[in-house]
């Protein structure tokens, strides 16, 4: 039906352009239709042998939007939007999430930057930021960290092979860190790690005077199955709220990972330990050295108890230190 329609308005347009060409005063517009439209359609049965209906339909439409077409003429539009300013949009959004577009444009006239909220929208669509709903409903684990950056601690486990009379050893060491300070608190060490183990461990650390926990909300912490319901239970009573890593995600436990790494590399790796004991005054005398002789690229390369450190006398520092730790 459509090639019909299109045929019979191309046979109009070849009879118009004939009838045009044929001005003669002395023939008329009857004499003259017949004669038309059998050219017309001898024109179009000539055309419909090269091209289809739809080519020259086509074409039409061509000619008319390149007759109509003022791109030619046209001067440069608004500027865009300066990229320091889109930047700061950006994270603007990202820092905020329940921020909308209003409210960022709010905040952007308060630094002098007049911006319209389609604009904003404009800026956070082409850096793939959804709008404030969505982004609202989702937390990064970049978000959940700043947000509660004082307020967690961070656990695991690592294993270390000592010497004793009936051969090699594995004990296992489970340490707690405070992310905000990177302060340490050695939970405990022990051969053999089982569920009472810990839950002496919970208690210790759930101390309502001195406990590692106090003023603490979140503890960051794998799948190991040694985190007993019966130890995630007491922590839970206490007001600490277990955060479980997905599995095999080691990256996102990124601060307790390293402090291994460090650990085993600096101290545990360089000597052969012969018994219990040896591990546990190595363990101890590291961490004194971790917390007031070494300096943290997260802590702009600062010590993270430079304050405590003035409490220690000049003299025995490593013995008292390793006599007032306990496990």
């Amino acid at each position: 039906m459509s090639s019909n329609i299109c045929s019979r308005r191309i046979a109009f347009f070849v009879s118009t352009s004939v009838a045009n060409e044929c001005d003669s005063p002395t023939n008329s517009a009857a004499y003259w239709r017949p004669r038309q439209n059998n050219l017309a359609e001898k024109l179009l049965q000539q055309v419909a042998t090269i091209v289809t209906p739809e080519t020259l339909m086509a074409w039409h439409r061509k000619l008319i939007a390149q007759k109509y077409d003022g791109s030619s003429f046209r001067t440069p539009g608004r500027r865009r939007t300066a990229e320091e300013i889109a930047d700061l949009v950006a994270r603007m959004a990202k820092e905020s999430s329940s921020w909308g577009y209003r409210r960022i444009q709010g905040a952007l006239a308060n630094l002098g930057h007049a911006l319209a909220y389609n604009t904003i929208a404009n800026i956070l669509k082409r850096n793939g930021i959804e709008p404030a709903p969505e982004r609202s409903r989702k937390t990064s684990w970049k978000e959940f960290l700043s947000r509660h950056w004082d307020q967690i601690v961070a656990s695991d486990f690592f294993t270390v092979e000592v010497w004793t009379p009936n051969g090699l050893q594995r004990c296992v060491v489970l340490f707690f860190m405070e992310l905000s300070t990177r302060r340490v608190e050695i939970g405990g060490i022990a051969r053999r790690a089982h569920g009472l183990w810990m839950s002496q461990i919970a208690r210790n650390l759930s101390d309502e005077v001195d406990g590692f926990f106090k003023g603490k909300r979140y503890l960051i912490h794998d799948r190991d199955p040694l985190y007993t319901a019966e130890f995630l239970t007491m922590l839970a009573e206490a007001g600490i709220q277990s955060v479980r890593l997905p599995p095999r995600s080691p990256n996102l436990n990124a601060y307790a990972e390293p402090f291994v790494r460090t650990i085993k590399e600096s101290c545990l790796e360089r000597m052969i330990l012969f018994g219990e004991e040896a591990l546990r005054k190595a363990v101890a005398d590291f961490i004194v050295h971790y917390h007031f002789e070494r300096n943290h690229q997260g802590l702009e390369n600062q010590l993270n108890r430079t304050e405590s450190r003035k409490r220690l006398p000049a003299q025995g520092l490593w013995s008292v230190a390793s006599e007032s730790v306990a496990y």
